[in-house]
């Protein structure tokens, strides 16, 4: 177990990265607050940690992850560390009120007690370089009026494991379209009795099949959505 050994302040910037790229992909947390912690002491800024060193690994896990070649398990380790960074780095982050790359608001619908596939899309949008504010489980069209109106995301995520849950999304959605707000967010669905038809059916702006999925759907649209309002006169 060479790595056991490993002194990662003996790594150059370069060197040191690439292990917290392995490292994450382990989930070794003491490893990642230790790499994070290294790299501040060297002069890095803490959004350069975040999309460098933590950001870029989560990416990885997420393709191995939609790819089959790691597991829910793996990737709850390796969300776990990316968490541990990202407390080192958070107050930091808030001080020089660096850009995240978006909001998002996620919860699972009313009827529905089911949370870990939303707690790993969660960890790994927030993975992604999203600020994600997690509503739970079991939420009516109120909590998520209340979060849209409080938190002012880009993104709402709905989750639903159960095919009796399921038709909640659309009156949720039908409830932002009421409120004349539909438009201003990209609404993201996902549940294992999902599918793209039933997203488009509810009015979704995708279906995301898997956390990793979910992840780079989610940058995919937002930045779309941005560059697209850039170039509207």
């Amino acid at each position: 177990m060479a790595d056991d050994a490993l002194d990662l302040s003996s790594l150059a910037d370069d060197d040191l990265v690439a292990q917290m790229h392995d490292d994450l992909y382990d989930g070794l947390a003491e490893e990642i607050v230790e790499g994070t912690e290294i790299l501040l002491e060297r002069g890095w800024s803490a959004e350069k940690v975040l999309n460098d060193a933590l950001v870029e690994g989560m990416r990885i896990v997420g393709v191995d992850f939609r790819d089959g070649i790691l597991f829910v398990p793996e990737v709850l380790l390796a969300a776990n560390a990316m968490k541990a960074g990202m407390e080192v780095l958070r107050p930091l982050l808030a001080e020089t009120g660096a850009q995240r790359i978006g909001k998002v608001v996620i919860g699972t619908v009313k009827g529905d007690i089911h949370d870990i596939g939303k707690n790993l899309v969660a960890m790994m949008l927030e993975g992604a370089g999203f600020e994600v504010v997690d509503l739970g489980i079991n939420n009516p069209v109120e909590s998520y009026l209340e979060a849209i109106e409080e938190h002012k995301p880009d993104i709402l995520g709905m989750s639903a494991l159960l095919t009796t849950t399921m038709p909640y999304m659309k009156v949720v959605i039908q409830s932002l379209v009421e409120k004349g707000i539909r438009d201003d967010l990209i609404v993201l669905v996902g549940g294992a009795p999902l599918n793209e038809e039933f997203g488009k059916a509810v009015g979704a702006d995708a279906y995301c099949r898997d956390a990793a999925v979910a992840a780079e759907t989610a940058r995919a649209l937002v930045t779309a959505r941005r560059a697209a309002a850039a170039t509207t006169p």
